[in-house]
């Protein structure tokens, strides 16, 4: 059941404390509470939940703001709780109308909206709030809707950039012998669960060779160095200790267990037991490395092993990526668990721009494996000029303005590498530490979107500052000073105030 409030939300100077005090305005949470359009999404969010009948859940805003705030924090899911407790701001920020001192939510809520704000919803939220601001401070808004309305051909626009990356699991890593060891441990649990209600019946427990399994794994795995030869015997046996653990399940089902005795968990792990003695051992007798949908985790079969051929890291393990960025704002266009070949959403990435500002690119920057023959004709018939030198033979002579174009193209360029670097250091890109496909999805879909909100931010900040700043560069302004005049004329020019309808009070 999903109840709406219809008391709206008071402003952040009207905020009950227990002390006697008031929010900032100024504050970065109450600033980023106002980027959101919250109510936008809330008829979309209410749709999960039945109109009559349960109890009343969690309002949107608290759903989607408590995410923000564990992944801009970087927190785990009770400290994330402990810290809306213990701050005001935070309280704002999540919808209450008066601070508490009693914890809003339990912690183990945030599994639920993760698993209800899928990363498609975040997506959603994430384009609008760009396109709101990069429409505010784009001038020719107006003139672009003339020309629609005159049935003229829009001119290409802006630059876009594309490349993909992996966010990593957070999984042992993997190895053939080490799987096995796995699934050979969790297999005799299975056994000894479903024998205990057989115990009058079978009087004799099926045999297991748990004792000896074990030590034949810690005599290679205790090794520093391991010949290809005793790796490659070290897995035949454990291949034989799991296929006859298997066997011995297959038994005790027959004489009369069942698998209702096995929690949840265990039955899942079951089926992806026998899916990896089919891998191994498939991979074990015709001696190869590679299988399709390699499973490497036992907890976690959905991650795949993910080359990417860089130094250090040349497998990860995780989902892949494949990003957009315009004017530092960074999108999520695809995510998949399969490995797959970037190059081949291009059209798809550029038609998304078009769905979302209205017009297509002015040029598109991407390294080398996007410049195929079908992107580049695709590109040239919409007039999108794509970075990098021409397929073929590279010429003698290269004049000096395609060497700068070239340089300056590949500078362009870095600055998606560099949202890549402050989501997988500042944020929590380079570890996933959910375990669920679905919450994986929406963990990292939360990333991209804190990587705008704080861009966003910061770019207010900045212009909050030049308050007590001058044109000129490095002069300070004296307080009794304060060059108002062209302050007032940043904030209007990126349309961050609207003159006409005298909202300054709301910014400052």
């Amino acid at each position: 059941m999903y109840r709406k409030e219809e008391q709206p939300l008071p402003p952040p100077e009207k905020f009950e404390l227990p002390f006697e005090g008031k929010l900032s305005p100024n504050n970065r949470w109450v600033i980023m509470a106002e980027l959101i359009p919250w109510d936008d999404f809330e008829e979309e969010y209410a749709k999960l939940f039945s109109a009559e009948k349960g109890a009343p859940a969690k309002l949107f805003r608290m759903a989607l703001g408590t995410l923000i705030i564990k992944e801009k924090l970087g927190t785990s899911d009770r400290e994330t709780i402990e810290q809306i407790r213990e701050n005001p701001y935070l309280q704002y920020f999540i919808g209450l109308n008066c601070y508490q001192q009693e914890p809003p939510l339990e912690s183990s809520m945030l599994v639920h909206f993760r698993k209800r704000i899928d990363g498609e919803l975040i997506n959603k939220i994430n384009k609008k709030i760009v396109k709101r601001e990069i429409d505010k401070s784009n001038k020719e808004v107006k003139k672009k809707d003339c020309l629609q309305e005159k049935g003229e051909k829009i001119k290409n626009k802006g630059k876009l950039i594309l490349d993909a990356t992996c966010a990593p699991a957070d999984i042992k890593y993997p190895t053939d012998l080490g799987i096995l060891n796995q699934a050979r441990i969790e297999t005799e649990r299975i056994i000894d669960n479903l024998y205990k209600p057989l115990r009058v019946k079978l009087r004799k427990k099926p045999r297991t060779s748990r004792i000896i399994a074990r030590k034949e794994y810690l005599k290679v795995a205790k090794k520093r160095k391991v010949s290809y030869q005793e790796r490659r015997k070290a897995i035949g046996k454990q291949l034989k200790y799991l296929k006859k653990n298997l066997g011995n399940i297959e038994d005790l089902i027959q004489a009369g267990a069942s698998l209702e005795n096995l929690s949840k968990r265990q039955k899942n792990c079951l089926e992806t037991i026998k899916k990896v003695y089919e891998q191994q051992q498939s991979m074990w007798e015709n001696k190869t490395q590679s299988v399709p949908q390699r499973i490497v985790s036992l907890t976690q079969r959905h991650i795949r092993p993910i080359v990417r051929g860089k130094a250090g890291k040349p497998i990860e393990f995780g989902a892949k990526l494949s990003v957009s960025c315009v004017d530092n704002y960074v999108f999520l266009d695809k995510i998949s668990w399969e490995n797959f070949n970037e190059s081949c959403h291009l059209k798809e990435q550029v038609e998304k721009y078009k769905e979302t500002f209205g017009y297509y690119p002015e040029s598109v920057h991407v390294d080398k494996i996007y410049r195929t023959r079908e992107n580049r004709n695709w590109c040239k018939e919409r007039g999108i000029r794509i970075s990098g030198p021409k397929l073929g033979r590279p010429p003698k002579n290269v004049s000096e303005e395609e060497k700068k174009q070239a340089h300056s193209d590949e500078c362009f360029r870095n600055a998606i590498e560099g949202k890549f670097g402050q989501a997988k250091r500042r944020f929590s890109l380079n570890l996933v530490m959910t375990k669920l496909p679905e919450t994986s999805i929406t963990s990292i879909a939360i990333t991209f979107l804190v990587v705008n909100l704080s861009k966003l931010l910061r770019q207010f900040l900045s212009l909050f500052l030049s308050l007590f700043t001058n044109n000129r560069t490095g002069e300070l302004i004296k307080p009794p000073f304060i060059n108002f005049d062209y302050t007032l004329n940043n904030f209007y020019v990126l349309k961050l105030i609207d003159l006409s309808e005298n909202s300054w009070s709301k910014v400052v």
